[in-house]
């Protein structure tokens, strides 16, 4: 056998190593992830039921789904271990800003249009004059805008009834 035969099977081998390698790192961290679960933990089941951990056992967990709603589980049912922030903005709605209460937008826009007397040069600004950006062909030239329109209204042509003066 020549070397050229023996490549197909060294690389199937390599290939199924770093398969295998990472499926076992995968199931190293579920498993460590799952022996971290504490009670009052929010976890997600892999069916992806949401619910507090009530208390943990060797092979199962006891849930709280609810008022007076408790679910015994298999370990390795529970899919992920989520942080008090993500569970509280999952199942409560909760959403958890890591801003300032002062950078917090209002939910109505009353305060964003309110004038504030101000001495700043973009507020001078915007008192001076309002700003027209429609088209400036005539204005630009000097022409009053009547005299523009005028222009352009003896240019089309007149429109009839059909009757015509040409024969």
């Amino acid at each position: 056998m020549n070397a050229f035969t023996l490549l197909p099977f060294i690389v199937l081998i390599a290939a199924m190593f770093l398969m295998t390698r990472s499926a076992k790192k995968k199931q190293q961290q579920a498993a460590s992830m799952r022996n971290e679960m504490q009670p009052g933990s929010g976890v997600r089941t892999i069916g992806g039921m949401y619910a507090t951990v009530k208390e943990v056992n060797e092979d199962t967990v006891l849930l709280d789904a609810g008022p007076g709603v408790d679910l015994l589980f298999a370990k390795n049912a529970i899919g992920a271990v989520l942080t008090d922030d993500e569970y509280n903005r999952i199942v409560h709605g909760i959403e958890h800003d890591l801003k300032s209460d002062a950078d917090i937008v209002p939910d109505d826009a009353s305060s964003l249009t309110e004038t504030d007397e101000s001495d700043s040069p973009a507020a001078a600004a915007s008192d001076d004059k309002a700003v027209d950006l429609g088209k400036k062909d005539a204005a630009e030239d000097g022409t009053d805008a009547a005299e523009a329109a005028e222009a352009k209204a003896d240019d089309e042509p007149k429109k009839t009834d059909g009757d015509s003066d040409a024969k």
